[in-house]
């Protein structure tokens, strides 16, 4: 901000190594006093009680309102300021889209006659009874068995886990049995423009000189994927997380089976085998057939327990807004993460001016997939995302003396 107006060239926006800067509507207003006083005299009353007061002050905010437009059109040329429309056109020339609203999506196993095709077939769960879409035609190939993806035909976040895909909703002749071995993605409401951001990041990666970095930020720019992470084990034996020697496992969260095996196949180092529990046979341009092993993350569930001394102002609503910050980060880790206890003290911290002055923060406990409370850190496998419903906190408030 300029702390003052000298030049009349200075009530426009100045672009400088720094980036883009615009006087104050206060500095903008003073200056326009002191032209107008500069003409008819410092006798001049400007205040609001005056006709000739009120008519700069409309100047000022137009002028202000123009150079803050002017601002919002330089900020939309970057992908880390640009909001919105000019967002969504900006990451274009990454090959992005704003990703609109989502189905949830689920590997599932279908079952039946060597050679059978399922035409647009469908399943249903057996939580909540969604009918779950298939791909328009699904063979059944020589093994018997076949994953394909699953999608629900209600948008939004449906969750049901393994096993729950269990009802053929379109019989067929030859289609014996489905089921699902991993829980569902769940679907999303459209793109934040923080998520977005991210993805544009995470998506340079693509022409990227590292062949793991290139595959992830492939799999990321598929319609669908949540997160995505890899691991390489390029030594002779097995590793701490079971990654079979020279492998790679990756671990994906949404999006389609086929098109991730088919990222993965043309993406990783030529004869290097893969390591997963979903498995797909890619056929590739020279008409050979490869199969292709990633993860679907397992879920586990963490609950926490905040233990705070309720000082003049608290209330239930600030004790709400904790849990949700909390919640939100941890649901928001990667697969494989690590939850530090001492690092829930900044999230389970509000700003002052949210109610972060009225309470103290005594204890932190936390705990995995029900198991006891403690103030140990929390590790999670490789292949496992963290799942924290504002639900799964708990918060303790304890009045002050």
């Amino acid at each position: 901000m300029m702390a003052s107006i000298s030049d009349v060239s200075q009530l426009a926006c100045t672009v400088s190594a720094t980036g883009i800067s615009a006087p104050s509507y206060a500095d903008v207003l003073a200056y326009l006093q002191s032209a107008y006083q500069g003409i008819y005299g410092s006798d001049v009353v400007l205040d609001n009680s005056t006709q000739d007061g009120q008519w700069l002050g409309i100047l000022a905010q137009a002028i202000t309102a123009s150079n803050a437009s002017m601002i919002a059109a330089f900020n939309s040329f970057s992908p880390a300021t640009a909001q919105g429309t000019a967002l969504s056109s900006v990451v274009k020339i990454n090959g992005l889209a704003r990703a609109a609203a989502s189905y949830s999506s689920c590997d599932v196993v279908i079952t039946g006659t060597v050679g059978r095709t399922i035409t647009n077939g469908s399943v249903r769960d057996t939580v909540y009874g969604y009918i779950w879409s298939l791909p328009a035609s699904v063979v059944i190939p020589a093994a018997g068995s076949i994953t394909v993806t699953a999608t629900c035909t209600t948008i939004g976040s449906v969750l049901v886990g393994i096993g729950s895909l269990t009802v053929i909703n379109t019989p067929t002749l030859g289609w014996t049995s489905v089921t699902n071995a991993s829980a569902s993605a769940p679907g999303s409401p459209v793109q934040s423009d923080a998520s977005l951001r991210q993805q544009q990041s995470e998506s340079t990666m693509l022409p990227s000189q590292t062949i793991m970095d290139g595959l992830l930020g492939a799999i990321l720019a598929l319609p669908g994927v949540n997160s995505a992470e890899g691991y390489e084990n390029d030594t002779n034996v097995t590793d701490a997380n079971g990654i079979p020697p020279n492998s790679i496992a990756i671990i994906v969260d949404g999006g389609d089976a086929t098109q991730i095996a088919t990222v993965i196949a043309n993406k990783k180092t030529m004869g290097t085998p893969t390591y997963g529990t979903t498995t797909e046979t890619i056929t590739d341009s020279a008409g050979n057939s490869r199969t292709i092993n990633f993860f679907r993350p397992t879920v586990d569930a963490i609950t926490v327990q905040l233990g705070l001394l309720a000082l003049s102002g608290y209330t239930d609503a600030i004790g709400s807004a904790i849990a949700a910050q909390v919640a939100a980060y941890i649901s928001g880790l990667p697969a494989g993460s690590t939850i530090y206890t001492t690092r829930l003290y900044a999230q389970a911290t509000l700003p002052n001016a949210e109610g972060g002055l009225t309470y103290d923060l005594t204890s932190i406990q936390m705990a995995l997939n029900g198991g006891t409370m403690s103030t140990n850190n929390i590790v999670l496998p490789f292949n496992a995302l963290p799942s924290c419903p504002v639900s799964n906190v708990t918060i303790t408030a304890t009045g002050s003396s």
